[in-house]
């Protein structure tokens, strides 16, 4: 792990949800630090609350106890203004499933989380940018119902790095994808890594993909901990 000083840093992290006749208890006291531009993936049994850190990180939701900070602020004090920035600004979310908007093009689908940013003049140029990067400038016009699956898991990754996030969180997002696709995406998305210089955090049932990443972690029973 890079020795600079950690960017996001969860402590003693719990998580619990209401559910009679006993509350279900999905993470049990997580510690992570997560430096700038690394890579990191997270393994484990469906079901074991990888989706769940990955919310919390992402600030989607909040943990029953124990505290995150995002560079030294502690995203558990935000307003809910602040939180939703914080999301906008610094997290790009790439899920198993894209969320493409039908009705809109690809382009369009990629600015769409820019509309809230006050720089996003910038945004059409960095956009045709980043689909060049990604091999789909020439799709920029297409629906998503004219695009295959792997162009638009690609068309998503564009658009959760519309906004130059410092975090991309990514939950399965090869899980939808053949062999060779998700082969494909796994590189652009480790690729994409080093070349934004963003952390990126990856939840995968993979170990082809995750042996990829820099540090493997699996959450096992509650527990985050290096894969053995």
């Amino acid at each position: 792990m890079d020795t600079q000083e950690p960017m996001l840093v969860l402590e003693k992290v719990t998580k619990q949800y209401e559910s009679p006749p006993e509350p279900t208890v999905v993470l049990k006291g997580v510690d992570l630090c997560i430096a700038p531009g690394e890579a990191i993936a997270v393994v484990g049994p469906s079901g074991c609350g990888k989706s769940t850190l990955l919310n919390l990180i992402g600030a989607l939701d909040q943990p029953t106890s124990g505290s995150i900070t995002f560079q030294g602020d502690d995203l558990l004090q935000y307003s809910p203004t602040e939180t939703a920035e914080f999301r906008n600004k610094e997290i790009g979310f790439v899920l198993q499933r894209h969320h493409l908007l039908p009705q809109c093009s690809v382009l369009e689908n990629v600015l769409v989380p820019s509309l809230v940013n006050p720089s996003s003049l910038q945004a059409h140029a960095r956009a045709m940018k980043l689909l060049e990067r990604v091999g789909l400038s020439d799709r920029a016009d297409r629906r998503p119902s004219q695009l295959s699956g792997g162009e638009r898991q690609r068309t998503a990754v564009v658009r959760a790095l519309i906004n130059e996030p410092s975090l991309l969180l990514a939950d399965e997002p090869t899980g939808s994808l053949n062999e060779d696709l998700a082969e494909d995406l796994a590189a652009l998305l480790l690729e994409l890594n080093q070349e934004q210089g963003m952390a990126l955090v990856l939840v995968t049932h993979s170990p082809r993909l995750a042996e990829k990443a820099g540090r493997v972690l699996e959450l096992h029973d509650g527990i985050l901990r290096p894969l053995e």
